[in-house]
């Protein structure tokens, strides 16, 4: 065993570096260089003792025992170069000669070596390739080619006859044993070649069942044939329960388009497609619920030679769970929304505050300017008086404007409470224009107010009221030029009033008319460089008359002028209970009508 060893050991150590990773070329580089030195060392052995029964050898014997070196130099050259077909050709060729000089000295085509050429073909296909065949299939023809030519023309020398059937019977049993060392090898090589393909079919189940990615393989039109047991952990289900149709049951509805698409277009396209799904998910406590899952599909490849057309390749995907990257990408965009939204809030804030502050501190600081010039404006003690309560107005105003300016985020998200109140709309209309009465005086600009003493009392928010009308009439003494006319109205229609302030100025474009309202959007502005703002001021306007149960019309032509009616309930409080109101009871039919149509009993066809 130990002799074995050391021997085994030895023709490992002669196969060439540059195969020794390779298992199956390297038992075919062993099963090349162990027959071809043992052969030829053995038969060398044999010389002295054949020497001694044989006496003087004749040339041809000399001849064949020096040529059995040749196999253990096509072992060296095989050793050093790794060059396998070349040594193949090189032992075919030393075989061919050697059978062939044989031959040619026992009687040519007839010789008892003669049966030797089927021989080289033979050992030719150990080396499993087709061009090392061909060229020892050449060789053994061309050999035998050779001596039947020299036979037909007699330049062989003839046989002797008393030792013919003795060498007939050595060529066949030399044959016969160097044909079943063949087949032995080729045995010994298949049999490498089966353990080789066994383990690596053992290493891909193994990675199979222990990877955490499923493996599946679908047939032409997307049915499961084959899925990878660690489908059981990710669905819930078995392998068997997912086979066919049963993954594809469980994809989400809205899905099955995307998933099916992905399929298709790699068996068609034959390219990778990645794609996103949902699929039901069964848990061990019995709930079920949706996951999240990646799969990238490509075509299964083919056997060497077999033609598949397009659309009609098998294809292999790889699933993974991604149901927690889903949940943070959705959580780190609702946090971007978020962020965007508290910066846009923020924008607007001071967009507002800008706007809004404006008009109470001119009129604070005029009025108090007015004060201090007194010598010089000849205020008697009545103008004064009048200009100290603008100012006292002016800066209750614009502690009401601040107060507005931090309810704005209430009034984004609809948490914007109104107060109302029962008050009389002229004093309020009034007090209003009497604040920018100034402002329009130094514009050059008629304001006037047509409003009966006599409209009744309302019941809304006093606070946001003023608020609605100072940003129009801010806005109509801004976007108009001086000698131009602002005109403030009011009339009652039905439960309903209306209030109107219509100007001279700059106008709106019909274009334009459907984004007025949107904050920051100024289209006035837009026309006439001179004025600038944020556009806020309308917005403020919608959203307030919104919360009081009223809406705004605008009515404008460019360069002809404005006019912006805001029309609110006489009482808001009694008009927004009605509308809760009719809203229940519109909900509450439509539930009552859902409950008569799902109890109501079907009939029957006859």
């Amino acid at each position: 065993m130990k002799l074995l060893a050391s021997i085994r050991d030895y023709v490992d150590a002669q196969v060439h570096p540059s195969v020794q990773t390779d298992a199956l070329t390297s038992a075919r580089h062993r099963a090349f260089i162990a027959p071809r030195l043992l052969g030829s060392l053995a038969a060398l052995a044999t010389l002295p003792a054949y020497l001694a029964m044989r006496g003087v050898p004749s040339l041809l014997e000399v001849a064949v025992f020096a040529w059995l070196i040749a196999p253990i130099l096509t072992a060296y050259f095989l050793s050093r170069t790794g060059k396998f077909e070349s040594a193949h050709v090189l032992s075919s060729l030393a075989l061919t000669g050697l059978v062939t000089m044989v031959a040619a000295k026992t009687g040519g085509i007839g010789s008892f070596a003669a049966i030797w050429f089927v021989i080289v073909p033979l050992e030719a296909a150990l080396s499993a390739s087709r061009r090392v065949v061909a060229v020892a299939s050449t060789l053994v023809l061309a050999a035998a080619a050779l001596l039947v030519l020299c036979g037909a023309y007699d330049l062989l020398p003839a046989p002797a006859e008393h030792s013919q059937a003795a060498l007939a019977a050595l060529g066949v049993i030399s044959a016969s044993l160097y044909a079943t060392g063949l087949a032995l090898g080729a045995e010994s090589l298949a049999r490498t070649s089966f353990w080789l393909l066994y383990a690596e079919e053992d290493r891909y189940r193994l990675l199979a069942c222990n990877m955490t990615d499923v493996i599946a393989r679908h047939g032409r039109n997307g049915t499961v044939l084959f899925i990878s047991p660690a489908a059981e952990a990710m669905f819930g289900a078995t392998a068997a329960e997912l086979k066919g149709h049963g993954l594809f049951d469980r994809v989400h509805v809205a899905d099955r388009p995307a998933y099916l698409t992905a399929l298709s277009d790699a068996s068609a396209q034959g390219e990778e497609h990645p794609v996103e799904f949902r699929v039901r998910r069964d848990d061990a406590d019995g709930t079920v619920r949706f996951i999240w899952i990646e799969m990238r599909c490509r075509p299964l490849g083919h056997a060497v030679g077999e033609t598949v057309t397009l659309g009609a390749r098998e294809v292999v995907a790889v699933m993974r769970d991604v149901t927690a990257r889903k949940i943070q990408e959705q959580s780190v965009e609702e946090a971007r929304r978020e962020a965007e939204r508290a910066n846009d809030a923020k924008g607007r804030f001071l967009a507002t505050m800008s706007h809004e502050l404006r008009t109470p501190l001119n009129a604070i600081i005029g009025f108090s300017d007015m004060l201090v010039n007194e010598k010089e404006m000849r205020l008697d003690g009545a103008r004064r008086r009048e200009y100290a309560q603008l100012i006292n107005d002016s800066g209750n105003h614009l502690l009401a404007v601040v107060n507005g300016i931090l309810d704005m985020s209430k009034l984004d998200t609809g948490e914007f409470d109104i107060r109302p109140e029962p008050f009389g709309l002229a004093g309020a209309i009034g007090n209003c224009c009497d604040l920018l009465a100034l402002k329009a005086r130094e514009a050059g600009i008629e304001l006037s107010m047509h409003v009966s003493e006599t409209l009744p009392e309302i019941v809304a928010d006093k606070r946001a009221l003023k608020q609605i009308l100072l940003n129009l009439l801010s806005n109509a003494i801004k976007f108009t030029d001086a000698g131009g006319r602002v005109k403030v109205t009011a009339e009652v229609e039905g439960t309903m009033i209306a209030i109107a302030v219509a100007d001279t100025g700059i106008g709106i474009g019909a274009e334009d008319l459907p984004r007025i309202g949107s904050p920051f959007f100024q289209a006035r502005g837009s026309y006439d460089r001179r004025h600038d703002g944020t556009g806020l001021g309308l917005s403020i306007v919608k959203g307030l008359a919104s919360l009081h149960g009223g809406d705004v019309a605008i009515d404008s032509r460019l360069g002809e002028g404005t006019r912006i009616t805001v029309r609110l309930p006489l009482d808001c409080e009694r008009a927004r209970s009605e509308t809760i109101q009719s809203n229940i009871i519109r909900h509450a039919d439509g539930f009552a009508a859902v409950l008569t149509e799902e109890t109501m009993p079907v009939k029957k066809s006859a």
